[in-house]
Formats: C-alpha cells, structure tokens, sequence
C-alpha cells in the first residue's frame, strides 16, 4: 500500500505543532517554579495547585477521551454481537466529584498513593504502586495500539513507525514540561478532536454507500436495528461488570487525581469533575455516529469488499475503515488528525502519573530520603520514560482496542478501588485490612482466568461458556472480586481493632505496629490542660506529677 504523502506531511505538521506547544508549556512551568513556594517537582506533578479552572475542565476531559475510548466506543457500537447498548460512557467523573474530589484535595495530597502513605505506611503503598504501574503501561499500549492501526490503514504507513513517532512526541513534551505541557497541549488536542470528528460526520452519513438505518438488521434478529444491539439475560452478568468497570475503576486513576490536586480548591476540583463529565459524553457521540454509518454501510459498495469488516476480524480498526472508505481523503487525514491527538492526550498523562507516583512515594520518602529537587525531577523524567518505552513496546501485540482498555482497568477496579474506597471513607481501615483485601482482590481477579492473556480460569461462576477451545466467564467475576476484597479489608480491620483494644492476644503480635503505634501516640498526647493554655509545663505552680496524674484522669474519663 502506497503511502499518502499529502496526509503523512499533515500528520507531521500536527506533531510539530504539538511539541512546540509543550515546549511553551516547559518554559511556562519554569517560571511557576520560580514563583511557587512548593517543591519543584510538585510544580511538575500538579502544577503548583495553580491550574486554572477552564485548563483543569480541558485536561481533565482529554485524559479520558483517547485513542481507546473513540475507537473503543465506535468497534462496541459497530460490532453485530453488542452494538450501541454495549457503549459504555464512563460516569467515573460524576462519582469522583461527589465523592473522591474533596477528601483528597482538602488534605493537599500530592499523589494518589499518599492516603495510604500516611495511613499504611511505605511497605503498602510499594505493593499498592504495582497493579497501577501496570495498569498504565497496558493504557499506553491501548492508545498507541489504536493510533497505529490509524495510520496504516488511511496512511499507508507502517503501524511500528506511527507507534513509535506519536510515542516519542508524547514522552519528549511531557519530559519538557510536566503536568503544565501536558495540560497545554490537551487544550489543543480535545479542540482538535472535536472539530474533526464531527466534520467527518455528515460526509460519512450522505456516503453513498450507507443505507438507510431503519434497514438495518442484527444477525438472526428481526425486531430491533444492528446498531442498537441486545442485551441477553445470559450475558446481563457481562454488561454489569463492565459498566461498574468503567465507572469505579475510573475512579483509581493516578491521572484523575493528578488533575484533581492541581486545582485551587475542593469546590474547583468538583466543578472541573461535573463539567468534564459532560464534556467526555459530547466527545462520545461521533465515534458512536460512526459505529452506526458503519454497521448500516454495504461494504460491497467500497474498495473494502467482502466480506464486511467484523467477518475479517477488523472490528477493532471500524473507525480508520470507516473513515478511509465512507469519506472522501482530505477528510479522513482530518479524521486520523483527531485519533493522534486523542492518543497523545492520554498518553502524556499515564506516562506522568505512574512516573510520579513513584517519585514521590517510593523514591523520595524510601530509597532517596535526602533527594534534591533536581534529582527528583530526573526521577520523574527518567520514570516517563520507562513507562513510555514499556507501553510502546506491548502496542505491537493486540489488535482489540477495547480489550486492552477494558483490561488496563481491570486491576485498578478490583484491587485499588477497595483500597481507595475504605482509605478515604473508612475510619477504621488498618494495614492488615488493606493488605487482606489486596491478596483477595489479586487472587479471586486471577483465578478468573483473563482470555486475552491466555490464563485459563480456575474458578468457573455459572454462566460461563467454551468459545473457539476458549472459556469465557459471563458472571460479573471483576466485581465480585472488588466486592469481596472490601468486605475483606472492613472485616479484618474491625476485628483486628477489636482483639487489640481489649487486649485479647498479646501486644508482641502485632508485627505491623498497628495498633503499637496507636498507643503510642494515645500516651504522647498532650494533656487537655496544656493544650487549651499557653503556659508550658514546667513553668506550671503546681507540682509535675500531680498534672500527669491529672491528665491521666481525664484520658481515662
């Protein structure tokens, strides 16, 4: 296949335009470090808590809306066994604003890992740092994967070659700048997503070759539209955990957080959430349009042929067909404009977040205690860079977009949730609690068995089917996994609380030091009276040990 050369040079120009914004966005964060009284690496991970609201509302938007979620939303909508009921927007937004946005802002947390930080200690949020390290390396690949199914198939160009350069235009900007080039060029790249993709709308609805919709019949079906698709009992189970999937696991994104703790204030925070939210769904309706167009076009009728895409097992690049064989050229190089733009955008923040979640909850407060700024800031660069490289090279090995999106929420929905859930809302949630609802959540999600990665499962929950000498699980085992691991995490810390407040095994057993340090810091509370005078202690008239023994009763009443 030849390549477009017209398009590869407008894809390019897209590109420089882009890397020169994150290079104003470097120069700009420069100056904000000069000025903030916070550390500079914090300028780098939340921009010094300066990031305005309409910026905040721009970036918080394009960290969702990615190469994942419009080629994702537009192959659920496109293929014959889901169709439009099985496009699931992601309400996450709605429920961070109302519940997330202000327990975390109000306690001026840097990253999503200092909750558990300040609460579990080190050696948990090391174990916690994994499945969200992994999870971001698997969105990587989802966007990247997306993109250059894109460009191989409207520009002709080798699918390694546009991973690699998109790649390395993302890791280069958000090397430069941190979170203020991330956020200026997410401006850029959600208008150009918008404008673009709704142009390509009414050119692919008067294509000649898409009939009329009503026409449209679904695979042994004749009462209902292809694309609207039918939810079966059999499969409710499925449609669930994928909906809870996409809208709790939303919730356990370092990159959500990260936008979060960069606003002003708590109620900024919230605004910035509700409006994203909106803003994410508007964003959804071309790529559902197309999925439609797609699923009503006769195939026949374009250079594609038949059999139709889903019969290849092309369902997950419907949109760059699409967009090749049902618009006319200048459109489609417009079209593959708006995919590159969605991939960058939510690419610079899962390289960011994972990058500084370890920076400031691994290196700086275990390995490196006594870390300059500037070391810090190299730790930041270098960890974008791995997590870049990890990322781009797993692109090279799936072609469903959907499947890898779904599956890099996977472990955040069933293992970071609860922890997230119970850390925040739950008192008393302890280390031993989190640390059971990790195992619980890890091992029930793996005994499930995952098909994309080849793990058979071990447990069958009922509903479950053999297809093509593969099992697949129609029972909603991710949420079944999330449920038990916080009933794990609020059991086991309720009744650990309560054998070591009545002292009912001995204190030498608690090898965390829990409840140890509990105590502890019961018994160096200052007494009641020294907290509500001004004189200290030792400048008191009356004897010593009478005010401890003073103390001492008012503790014990």
């Amino acid at each position: 296949m030849a390549v477009d050369v017209p398009g590869l040079v407008s894809v390019i120009v897209f590109y420089v335009c882009i890397l020169a914004i994150g290079v104003w966005g470097s120069r700009k964060s420069k100056k904000v470090e000069k000025k903030c009284s916070g550390s500079k690496s914090e300028v780098a991970i939340i921009g010094g808590r300066n990031i305005n609201i309409l910026v905040g509302i721009f970036t918080m938007t394009a960290t969702w809306v990615g190469g994942g979620y419009i080629m994702g939303t537009a192959e659920s909508v496109y293929s014959p066994t889901q169709g439009l009921v099985w496009a699931l927007g992601p309400p996450a937004y709605v429920l961070s604003g109302l519940f997330f946005a202000k327990p975390m802002r109000s306690k001026r947390y840097v990253t999503m890992l200092d909750p558990f930080q300040n609460r579990y200690g080190k050696a948990f949020t090391v174990t916690l740092l994994l499945p969200a390290l992994v999870s971001d390396i698997l969105w990587v690949a989802c966007i990247l994967a997306a993109l250059g199914g894109t460009m191989s198939i409207i520009l002709g160009l080798s699918s390694t070659i546009s991973i690699i350069i998109s790649a390395a235009v993302s890791i280069v900007y958000t090397l430069l700048g941190g979170l203020y080039s991330v956020a200026y060029t997410d401006i850029i790249q959600l208008c150009f997503i918008f404008f673009s993709l709704w142009l390509c709308v009414p050119f692919m609805v008067l294509s000649p070759a898409v009939t009329v919709i009503s026409q449209t019949l679904p695979l042994n079906q004749t009462s209902e539209h292809a694309w609207m698709g039918h939810l079966d009992l059999e499969v409710a189970g499925k449609w669930v955990d994928e909906m809870l999937l996409m809208a709790l696991g939303g919730l356990s994104y370092q990159a959500l957080y990260q936008r979060i703790l960069s606003a002003a204030s708590s109620v900024q925070a919230q605004i910035s959430c509700f409006a994203a939210a909106l803003t994410v769904f508007i964003m959804g309706i071309p790529s559902v349009v197309i999925g439609v167009m797609a699923s009503a076009a006769d195939w026949n009728q374009t250079a594609y042929g038949l059999p139709p895409p889903f019969e290849r097992g092309d369902a997950g690049k419907i949109l760059p067909l699409a967009l090749q064989h049902l618009t006319p050229t200048w459109v489609s190089v417009l079209g593959i404009g708006s995919v590159a733009a969605a991939v960058m955008s939510s690419m610079d923040s899962a390289l960011l977040s994972s990058a500084s979640m370890f920076t400031q909850n691994i290196y700086k407060t275990t390995l490196r205690k006594t870390a300059s700024e500037t070391e810090l800031q190299w730790v930041i660069r270098i960890g974008v860079l791995v997590v870049g490289l990890a990322g781009t090279g797993l692109a090279f090995g799936d072609d469903s977009v959907f499947a890898l999106w779904v599956l890099s929420g996977d472990l955040l929905y069933c293992v970071i949730f609860p922890q997230l859930l119970c850390v925040l809302h739950f008192q008393r949630a302890n280390t031993y609690g989190a640390f059971s609802g990790f195992v619980v959540g890890l091992l029930l999600r793996g005994l499930s068995g995952e098909p994309i990665l080849g793990i058979p499962p071990v447990l069958l929950y009922p509903g479950w089917r053999e297809e093509n000498n593969v099992i697949r699980q129609y029972f909603p085992y991710r949420t079944i996994a999330m449920l038990f691991s916080v009933v794990s995490i609020l059991a086991v810390s309720c009744l650990l609380n309560l054998i070591f407040e009545h002292e009912l095994i001995p204190q030498s057993w608690d090898f965390l030091q829990v409840f140890k340090d509990k105590n502890e810091t019961e018994e160096d509370e200052p007494c009641l009276l020294t907290k509500q005078t001004s004189f200290k202690l030792e400048e008191c008239p009356l004897p010593s040990n009478f005010l401890h023994l003073f103390c001492f009763k008012l503790r014990s009443q």
